[in-house]
C-alpha cells in the first residue's frame, strides 16, 4: 500500500471541498488503484489529506494524468503558501469502512524507534476494540528519519472524546507507556470535525 499525505494552509473551505467533489465525480473512476482519500479542514484553517494507493505506481500513474495535472494546479492556487508533500509505502492499514467515522484525528510525529513502533502499532489485540468501540479504524504510515503520520477514524467526536477519558486496562496502559517513551518531542494533532471520505469501492 501506499499513502501521499498533503498538507496546507487554505482560506476557503468550501471550495476546497467542491475541487475533492470535482476530483471524486470526474477523476476517481480513471485513477486505477486508488483506494480512498481522507480530508478535512481543522479550526485553524489547515487541510490536510491522506490519499491512499494499492501501489506507489499507480500514485505515480495518477500524476502523471493530464486531467490530473490540470486539477492539481487550479487545487493548488487554494493554498496560502506551497503545500507539503509526505509520502510512504511502509503502511499499517486497520479496520473497514472509514466512510462511516464521523470524526477523523490526524497524528503526526516521529519516533525513535519505527521498527518497535510498527511492532505496537500491529499488536491489534481484541482487548483494544473491546475498550474503544468508538474507533472504527486507523492508517499508520511511517516516513524518512523516524516521522510518521497516523489517521485514527471514530464513529463520532462525541465517543471519541469519552472514549479518550476511559480508565485503560493494565496491558494497553503498558503499552501506551511504551509508544510515549519512543516518542521524539510533542505530536502535532488535526482534529478533521467534518471529515470528507472518498473511497474507490463507491465507484466499482
Amino acid at each position: 500500500m501506499f499513502v501521499q499525505v498533503i498538507q496546507g494552509h487554505i482560506t476557503d473551505a468550501d471550495q476546497m471541498h467542491a475541487a475533492l467533489d470535482r476530483w471524486e465525480r470526474e477523476l476517481a473512476p480513471g485513477a486505477d488503484g486508488w483506494i480512498d482519500s481522507t480530508a478535512g479542514v481543522t479550526d485553524n484553517d489547515e487541510f490536510i489529506a491522506v490519499v491512499r494507493f494499492e501501489t506507489a505506481q499507480a500514485a505515480q500513474r495518477n500524476s502523471d494524468r493530464p486531467e490530473q495535472d490540470r486539477w492539481w494546479r487550479q487545487t493548488s492556487e487554494l493554498f496560502t503558501d506551497a503545500p507539503m508533500f509526505q509520502e510512504s509505502d511502509d503502511v499499517i492499514a486497520d479496520g473497514d469502512h472509514p466512510e462511516r467515522a464521523g470524526f477523523v484525528q490526524i497524528i503526526e510525529g516521529r519516533g525513535s524507534d519505527p521498527d518497535r513502533a510498527r511492532e505496537l502499532m500491529a499488536d491489534d489485540s481484541p482487548e483494544w476494540a473491546e475498550f474503544r468501540p468508538d474507533v472504527i479504524g486507523s492508517v499508520a504510515c511511517q516516513h524518512e528519519g523516524g516521522k510518521y503520520t497516523m489517521a485514527m477514524y471514530f464513529t463520532s467526536e462525541r465517543e471519541a472524546r469519552e472514549g479518550e477519558k476511559k480508565e485503560m486496562p493494565p496491558a494497553l496502559k503498558e503499552q501506551m507507556a511504551e509508544m510515549d517513551a519512543l516518542s521524539v518531542g510533542e505530536p502535532s494533532f488535526y482534529d478533521l470535525h467534518q471529515p470528507w471520505i472518498q473511497t474507490a469501492h463507491h465507484h466499482n
